[in-house]
């Protein structure tokens, strides 16, 4: 009889805010189609900004080298309309869907809501409001959850989490972990960690050194991708597809004249969803 392997746990270090996190969105697809079940990862939260200075020019240019740096599009113009006043609620939000096991699918959502949809969800109305669009998430208990202390605490843990990381990969100005950044936790206690350089190959890398296994199974057709993973930029299906360069684009396009994708435009790019 053969036994199932151990999915190797990954803890992401990350903020809904974190533009350098949305900038990961593709590598994070690569390495999901290549080790499927072996690794699971699981969402930290780092605490990126109890309250948003008014660096606003910093923020924008953080965010626009973000983009170019992955092809991910993004929307700076949220900091110059109506900027969160703190990314701290959408985090403990994060960790209220976490009791219901959709911490990852809320976390995307309410990333893709500050990257390019331009809301500015730093308040529980606004989370609810976005919450509703997580299938599979009870709304009710969400809601008793997010105004609840055990959420706070989970959040507190997580922030000491970060802050427990060595200190030769803090973020001087928040005494945590620079965000984003991974550790693969291998079957004998060993973290292999990604703190910078944080690209495809690298998580690669690192995810075999933690013993993950690759599953084997050939990169997704487009379609396929979108199925598993739902709404996604242009460069996370050249990823996770292995389409490089202008194939990526070039085949969502043949299947949107098809009706069978649709693209949702934003500034610097495309959203997919299935037709």
């Amino acid at each position: 009889m053969v036994r199932a392997m151990r999915a190797i746990e990954a803890r992401l270090y990350t903020d809904p805010a974190c533009p350098r996190s949305w900038a990961l969105e593709p590598a994070l697809r690569r390495l999901e189609v290549e080790f499927g079940a072996g690794v699971a990862i699981r969402p930290v939260m780092g605490g990126l900004a109890r309250d948003f200075d008014g660096d606003v020019i910093g923020r924008v240019g953080a965010w626009l080298e973000a983009g170019a740096a992955s092809g991910m599009p993004v929307d700076p113009r949220i900091w110059l309309a109506a900027p969160p006043a703190s990314s701290y609620p959408a985090s403990i939000a994060v960790k209220a869907a976490g009791e219901q096991g959709r911490d990852a699918a809320l976390l995307r959502r309410v990333r893709e809501g500050l990257m390019v949809e331009r809301r500015r969800l730093d308040s529980a109305p606004a989370l609810l409001e976005v919450a509703r669009e997580v299938q599979g998430l009870d709304l009710g208990r969400f809601e008793v959850d997010l105004g609840s202390h055990a959420i706070l605490e989970l959040f507190s843990d997580d922030l000491e989490r970060a802050a427990a990381v060595d200190a030769a990969h803090h973020d001087p100005a928040r005494g945590r972990v620079r965000l984003p950044a991974i550790e693969f936790a291998a079957a004998d206690g060993a973290v292999h960690g990604v703190y910078d350089g944080l690209d495809a190959e690298t998580l690669r890398s690192a995810a075999l050194a933690a013993g993950a296994q690759p599953s084997g199974d050939p990169a997704p057709a487009p379609i396929e991708a979108l199925e598993r993973f739902g709404r996604l930029a242009t460069a996370e299906v050249a990823a996770a597809c292995d389409l490089p360069g202008p194939r990526a684009p070039a085949e969502l396009w043949r299947l949107a004249l098809e009706w069978r994708v649709r693209p949702c435009p934003v500034l610097g790019g495309e959203l997919w969803t299935l037709a």
